[in-house]
């Protein structure tokens, strides 16, 4: 049988015992009613029900029907509370995805969401790729740059994650402290292989030196921050995660011209979830709480 709607007409008319009560349940006209139990009849070449005065009584074959109907009326009413559960319940898997350079916030904020709702199995996916979020590639995602646009995410601010020049100690040691911007042109740096790259601060470094004073370059941040800290070059660091590393000199105090603002993305389907709003707010608590 591929036709729910006639079955499931079929059974409250069983349970009703009239087209107008069966009607009535359904939120149909009875003659949709009477469509459907005739049509039910007519492709299993059987009466499933005696007409009379007072109404539609099953017969043996309707019996069989109510009574399969019945069992599927109580899986599928389970099924729905085990859903409707799962909406309200903080557990299970959660995807949040972000470039790399934001990983040190966001493992940290979801360490401590795991602490409080140990449930949850975290997914931290990081990439220059833009997940798909109307595909369920993610619950939740951390963009920088302009304001995302994509139809059906709902997009909230979330913060401005400050950027400053840094050197290690060693380097300055050596090559000593540019004293002012004209300076800079002098010094070696750690940077982005691609002199076009996005970023702000990429940007602001491309326009202010000859690029061929970034002496050490990658297209991984992870790789231009370990340069930087194994004396390589000056470069850039997140003013939070330099605070990490005590041998780390800030060169240049953070300017508003390399901060890019951070968003925080969901899509509609998603985002008034239980699991998904405890994080929203989880995260912003933490971040609210750290020096960003």
């Amino acid at each position: 049988m591929d036709n729910w709607d006639e079955i499931r007409t079929a059974f409250q008319v069983a349970r009703m015992g009239t087209v107008s009560g069966a009607a009535e349940a359904l939120g149909v006209h009875h003659a949709t009613v009477i469509r459907h139990i005739d049509a039910l009849e007519r492709r299993l070449g059987v009466k499933l029900f005696q007409r009379h005065a007072r109404g539609y009584t099953a017969t043996e074959a309707g019996q069989d029907l109510l009574r399969v109907a019945q069992t599927t009326d109580d899986q599928f009413q389970q099924l729905e509370g085990r859903i409707r559960g799962r909406g309200s319940d903080v557990s299970g898997e959660l995807m949040v995805t972000s470039l790399v350079d934001f990983a040190p916030l966001l493992v940290g904020a979801l360490t401590s969401f795991q602490a409080a709702y140990p449930d949850v199995i975290v997914r931290l996916l990081t990439g220059e790729r833009v997940f798909r979020l109307e595909y369920g590639e993610a619950h939740v995602a951390l963009r920088a740059g302009r304001q995302p646009d994509e139809p059906d995410n709902v997009v909230q601010p979330f913060t401005r994650q400050d950027i400053a020049l840094y050197a290690s100690r060693a380097y300055v040691d050596q090559f000593g402290l540019p004293q002012d911007a004209e300076a800079l042109k002098t010094h070696r740096f750690v940077a982005h292989d691609d002199p076009e790259a996005r970023a702000p601060f990429q940007q602001w470094l491309r326009r202010t030196i000859p690029y061929d004073r970034v002496t050490f370059r990658s297209v991984d941040s992870r790789v231009i921050e370990q340069a930087v800290l194994a004396g390589a070059g000056i470069g850039f660091f997140a003013v939070r995660e330099a605070a990490a590393y005590p041998d780390l000199v800030q060169i240049m105090p953070p300017r508003d011209e390399w901060t890019s603002p951070l968003w925080l993305v969901t899509h509609v389907d998603l985002h008034r979830t239980a699991k998904v709003q405890a994080f929203l707010k989880h995260l912003k608590d933490y971040a609210e709480g750290s020096s960003c």
